[in-house]
């Protein structure tokens, strides 16, 4: 909408730069201040030295042609003939006051949830000998990843049947001085040395089954190699999560370490956008408020989710607080690192002044409606609050009762720059 606004304005712009010098040499001073003629259903003009009908300055050039949407706002109206109205189908709507709660709206960027990403990687140094899964797919959790040769693996379950062989030596060495003692024909010297080394055999046991872990081995697999006595220097790593794969720096054959982002799996499903609220508004925000959140890509479909978080510092050189929206995210449209719009809702009700947001003209910030008066359509400046549900808050320029024009706009635009232009005598 404000790109096909700024198209109008440019045209007109450059077709009187080029035209201005010649004017100027034609008319004289004469032209000076001179703007259009068309009156508004009140019978002024709106453009009686140099002002709006509303005191506002016109944002005109010394052609007397308007140089933005917003000059346009207060400099009379249009009138269409029948068959024109029939042409350009104009519809209309009531401005209407209705309850609507309170919202305050900020800035924020959307962001990965910190507990549905994982990087996955691999504390010693080992080569790629295959690869499971491919980037943007989708893997459950357990789901078998990558599986790695290493030196480290190999030396670990060495190092874990050996323990295994001397636990069960220890064990069947304190077996045999117990019978032995309580037949009353072994020392008990040596049941307290058989004794001494089972236990020093089980601690050994135990830290080699823990370093299997550390290397990544899960329970199954750690139980997996005791049965089986296999001695081979591969590992299998599994998905932490449920998640799409969303970085691969993997090369089949290739070289990791501690140092190696392996992969990366980010599940999309929940995301976090972050904001900053002014000290000011701090004492109006709590957990657990609805927020409704717009992006650019996404234009007329708001997002809604629940605020989490409310930071406990103050930036001191923004003086704002974070606070922390978790938003679910189905569909996968919101992305991280989008800029969003957030209103979060106050819950405090009042009565408000609403239009339709097709009304709603963009001119680079500000926002400009035509108004019906009678039989014609007069450009009016507005400030526009909060957008809910395809309406927009009012918050000055209009009154209720009166009639806005939702269908057409940009016709009653062009219009009426064709009638300022010719007013300026531009032809």
């Amino acid at each position: 909408m404000t790109k096909t606004i700024a198209l109008y304005i440019a045209v007109g712009a450059l077709a009187l730069s080029g035209l201005s010098c010649s004017k100027k040499a034609v008319h004289g001073d004469q032209d000076e201040g001179r703007a259009s003629s068309v009156q508004s259903p009140t019978g002024d003009t709106g453009v009686e030295g140099g002002r709006g009908r509303h005191g506002q300055g016109l944002g005109r050039g010394r052609d007397g042609a308007p140089r933005s949407l917003r000059s346009l706002a207060g400099r009379g109206s249009v009138r269409l003939s029948a068959e024109e109205l029939k042409a350009i189908e104009i519809e209309t709507a009531g401005v209407v006051s209705r309850p609507m709660a309170s919202r305050l709206q900020v800035m924020g960027k959307v962001y990965a949830h910190q507990f549905r990403k994982a990087i996955v990687s691999y504390p010693f140094p080992a080569r790629v000998a295959r690869i499971h899964v491919r980037p943007g797919e989708w893997v459950e959790s357990g789901r078998e990843l990558v599986t790695l040769q290493s030196e480290a693996v190999g030396e670990a379950r060495s190092e874990y049947f050996k323990a295994i062989a001397d636990y069960e030596l220890a064990l069947s060495s304190r077996d045999r001085e117990k019978r032995l003692f309580d037949k009353g024909a072994g020392a008990g010297k040596n049941l307290q040395t058989a004794e001494a080394e089972l236990k020093v055999a089980e601690a050994s046991l135990e830290a080699a089954e823990k370093k299997l872990h550390v290397l990544g081995f899960s329970e199954a697999q750690v139980k997996r190699a005791a049965e089986t006595h296999e001695i081979n220097a591969f590992i299998t790593l599994f998905a932490p999560l449920p998640g799409k794969v969303i970085a691969n720096s993997l090369v089949l054959g290739g070289m990791v370490d501690q140092a190696t982002e392996i992969l990366t799996i980010f599940d999309p499903r929940l995301l976090c956008v972050d904001a900053e609220v002014y000290e000011r508004d701090i004492a109006r925000v709590k957990i657990g408020q609805n927020v409704e959140i717009d992006v650019p890509a996404y234009e007329g479909l708001t997002f809604r989710g629940t605020l989490k978080y409310v930071g406990e510092t103050l930036n001191e050189e923004t003086r704002t607080v974070t606070v922390r929206t978790e938003v679910e995210n189905a569909d996968s449209k919101l992305k991280p690192g989008m800029f969003a719009n957030v209103r979060i809702v106050l819950g405090e009700d009042k009565r408000a002044l609403v239009v339709p947001e097709s009304a709603i003209l963009d001119d680079g910030g500000h926002k400009v409606v035509f108004l019906r008066q009678g039989e014609a359509f007069a450009p009016r400046e507005v400030a526009v609050g909060a957008r809910v549900n395809g309406s927009v808050e009012i918050l000055s320029g209009l009154a209720e009762g009166d009639e806005v024009v939702v269908r057409g706009g940009f016709q009653l635009l062009s219009k009426l720059l064709d009638e300022l232009l010719g007013g300026a005598h531009v032809h």
